[in-house]
C-alpha cells in the first residue's frame, strides 16, 4: 500500500545527512583501505534493508576505532562534498519561517559541524566518546538511530509542535522510510544513491542530484511565490513559478 501523502505546506523539514544533504556515507570515508570493502557492503546492507541497523552499527565502528582527528576530518568531508545548493535551500527554508531539522545515523561531532554550515541548529546523530588521547572510545549504544526504528522515535519526538504544523522527511534508507509514516509526505531521495527497496515503498520520489529540484515538494505554490519575492532566495524559486 503506498504511503499516504498530504501536499504543503509543512512546518518542519527533516533532511537525512548522508547520500542526501552530502554526496557521501561518513562511515564508509572513515573506512580504512583494510576495511573499506566490508564497511560498505554492511552500509548498503543497512540502507536497503537486508541487515538491520542494530546488528551494523557497532559492528562497523569496531572494526575503523575512529579517531577524534578522523571524526572531525569527516565533518570537513560532508562540506566539501555537500549537494549544490544545500546551504540556499536551508536558507530559504527558514527565511519562510520553516523548522529544519537534520536526523542522522551518522556519529553527532561530524554532523553538527556539517549542520552549523549549511544553518542548521537542530541537529540529531549518534554520539561518539574519545579518550583523553583522541582514541575511540565507544560511541552511545543509548540513541535510538542506532536500532531499527531509531528516525520513528525521533519524529515522535519534535511533537507536539512538529506534528500540528506537518513534517516532511527527505532520505534515501529504509531508516528514513521506517519513519515515512510519521510524516505528511516521504521524499524518497536518489539524487546520490538511488535505492529500490525505497523508492518501490514511496509515493513522492526524485532522482536529482539539484536540490533546487526539491522546491516544488517541500513548498506549496503560495510560498514558492513569496520565495520570489525575497531578493536573497528569488533564484531557487524561479524555475519552479509556473510548475
Amino acid at each position: 500500500m503506498p504511503l499516504p501523502d498530504l501536499p504543503p505546506p509543512y512546518g518542519t523539514i527533516v533532511f537525512d545527512c548522508d547520500s542526501t544533504l552530502s554526496a557521501m556515507e561518513g562511515i564508509e570515508v572513515l573506512a580504512s583501505a583494510a576495511h573499506a570493502a566490508e564497511i560498505a557492503r554492511l552500509t548498503a546492507a543497512a540502507m536497503n534493508g537486508t541487515i538491520p541497523i542494530d546488528e551494523v552499527f557497532g559492528r562497523r565502528l569496531d572494526l575503523i576505532r575512529p579517531t577524534q582527528h578522523d571524526v572531525e576530518r569527516i565533518g570537513r568531508e560532508y562540506i566539501a562534498r555537500a549537494l549544490s545548493p544545500a546551504r540556499e535551500l536551508v536558507a530559504a527554508l527558514r527565511a519562510l519561517g520553516k523548522r529544519v531539522v537534520i536526523v542522522s545515523g551518522g556519529l553527532l561531532p561530524a554532523v553538527r559541524h556539517f549542520g552549523q554550515h549549511l544553518g542548521v541548529d537542530e541537529v540529531h546523530a549518534v554520539d561518539i566518546a574519545f579518550d583523553a588521547h583522541g582514541r575511540y572510545a565507544g560511541f552511545d549504544d543509548r540513541s535510538p538511530l542506532v536500532r531499527a526504528g531509531g528516525k520513528m522515535a525521533i519524529l515522535r519526538s519534535l511533537e507536539p509542535a512538529a506534528q500540528r504544523d506537518g513534517i516532511v522527511l527527505v532520505g534515501d534508507g529504509v531508516t528514513d522510510l521506517e519513519a515515512a509514516p510519521l510524516a505528511r509526505r516521504f521524499v524518497a531521495f536518489g539524487g546520490v544513491v538511488r535505492r529500490d527497496a525505497v523508492f518501490r515503498e514511496a509515493t513522492v520520489t526524485t532522482t536529482s542530484a539539484d536540490l533546487r529540484d526539491l522546491v516544488p515538494l517541500l513548498l506549496s505554490p503560495a510560498e514558492i511565490r513569496r520565495l520570489a519575492d525575497l531578493d536573497d532566495h528569488a533564484g531557487l524559486a524561479r524555475p519552479h513559478l509556473h510548475a
